[in-house]
C-alpha cells in the first residue's frame, strides 16, 4: 500500500486546513486508517483514526471539537480537516494504514504502511 499525504501549508492561528491521503490500493475500503503528528524534537503522536466504513472515529483530545477526521473509499482517500489551527499544531502530519483491523486504534504500531507526511506550519 503506498499512502500518498497532501495540503500542508502555512496558515496562521484561526485558520483552516485540509489534509488529504490517498491510497494506491483497490482494497482501501477494508482496513483503518489513522493520521499521526511529529513536532520537531518531539515524538510521533496519534491525531485522529478512522474504522473502515467511517462509522467509527477516535481523536487525541488536544483536537476533539477541532479537527474531523472523515474518508471516501470510493477515492481512496482519508482526509483530515483541521479548523482553529493554533501554533502548537505545527508538524509534520503522517498518515497510515493499519491493514489488521476494522475499528480506529491509537497504537501507531499496529499500523503497516505510512505516507510520507505533509508540513503544516502554523503562525501566530
Amino acid at each position: 500500500v503506498q499512502l500518498q499525504a497532501s495540503g500542508g501549508g502555512l496558515v496562521q492561528a484561526g485558520d483552516s486546513l485540509r489534509l488529504s491521503c490517498a491510497a494506491s490500493r483497490r482494497t482501501f475500503s477494508s482496513f483503518a486508517m489513522g493520521w499521526f503528528r511529529q513536532a520537531p524534537e518531539k515524538e510521533r503522536e496519534f491525531v485522529a483514526a478512522i474504522s473502515l466504513t467511517g462509522g467509527s472515529t477516535d481523536y487525541a483530545d488536544f483536537v476533539k471539537g477541532r479537527f474531523t477526521i472523515s474518508r471516501d473509499n470510493a477515492k481512496n482517500t482519508v482526509y483530515l480537516q483541521m479548523n482553529s489551527l493554533k501554533p502548537e499544531d505545527t508538524a509534520v502530519y503522517y498518515c497510515a494504514a493499519d491493514l489488521d483491523r476494522w475499528n480506529p486504534t491509537r497504537d501507531p504500531n499496529k499500523y503497516e504502511y505510512w505516507g510520507q507526511g505533509t508540513q503544516v506550519t502554523v503562525s501566530s
